[in-house]
């Protein structure tokens, strides 16, 4: 694995402090405000995925974040054992930073079992050796400044269609659709949980851009924050987050401060394997105020 995988990885594996209490940390050195949405999340599910048993997969979560979380200190991951069932069993998870909650999960494992079976066709799109890595695109538009969050990024990303900063300067590029293929940058262990977590993970890092370029808007203007409110996945079917996974994201809806994005991820042989829906709030900066 590169650096920065291997870092992500180190901080999925969570120090046990008690029975159900787990405790995580940020990246080392970590220049935001806040903790990244995606990692609390990768994290809380990590927590509550160590409770259950292996054979049961985790096939949906719900989370809501609630106070943004401070890198500089550690967080507390307390899990709520709520069903234990012959099928499927639920977890509640609180993760808590100076004695405050600032994100809540719900996740249900189930026992896998026989059903019926049907499922969105995957868009026909050029496929990821086809297209210049999101990377590159960001060095002919940012310079050297992007250098520092590329290096530090773990998750490999190749835009379809126009980033964020395309779409703020060529109209004509903006949509309510932003397609992306990804991948774990590195070989990952052969453990089902991990690579659930790490899509849990990058499936916050692109979801909200989703609004901003059907808006013509881009975080790099200094003119628009945002943070993510609620997340939402159902894991369909198994995958592996280290091979190339189509991430198809459109925004429905954006008023009053708030947007939503939804997300389907398939593999590049066309199966689809996780939904993904988020709100999150996006304030414009209005100059002068």
């Amino acid at each position: 694995m590169g650096k920065a995988l291997d870092a992500v990885v180190e901080l999925l594996d969570l120090e046990q402090i008690d029975l159900d209490i787990f405790r995580g940390r940020s990246p080392e050195g970590e220049h935001r405000q806040r903790v990244f949405g995606g990692q609390v999340a990768g994290q809380a599910l990590v927590a509550a995925g160590r409770t259950v048993p292996e054979d049961r997969p985790v096939h949906s979560l719900h989370a809501y974040f609630i106070r943004p979380g401070d890198p500089s200190v550690p967080l507390i991951y307390l899990v709520e054992r709520v069903r234990d069932g012959r099928s499927f069993t639920t977890r509640r998870v609180s993760c808590v930073q100076r004695g405050k909650t600032i994100f809540t999960l719900s996740a249900s494992f189930h026992l896998r079992e026989p059903g019926f079976e049907h499922a969105e066709p995957m868009p026909d799109v050029p496929g990821p050796d086809q297209i210049e890595s999101t990377a590159e695109r960001l060095r002919k538009i940012h310079g050297a400044e992007v250098e520092e969050f590329l290096r530090d990024s773990p998750i490999e990303i190749r835009h379809v269609g126009p980033l964020t900063a395309e779409a703020r300067r060529d109209p004509a590029l903006r949509s309510r659709q932003n397609v992306v293929w990804l991948k774990a940058d590195g070989k990952l262990p052969d453990d089902p949980l991990l690579h659930v977590c790490l899509m849990t993970y990058a499936s916050d890092i692109t979801l909200l851009d989703t609004v901003l370029i059907a808006q013509g808007l881009s975080w790099a203007d200094g003119v628009v924050s945002g943070a993510s409110l609620d997340h939402a996945m159902w894991f369909h079917r198994p995958f592996r987050a280290d091979n190339w996974l189509l991430y198809v994201q459109d925004s429905p809806s954006a008023s009053g401060a708030l947007g939503l994005a939804r997300g389907e991820v398939y593999t590049e042989q066309g199966e689809l394997v996780v939904s993904v829906v988020q709100e999150g709030l996006l304030r414009q900066r209005i100059p002068g105020s």
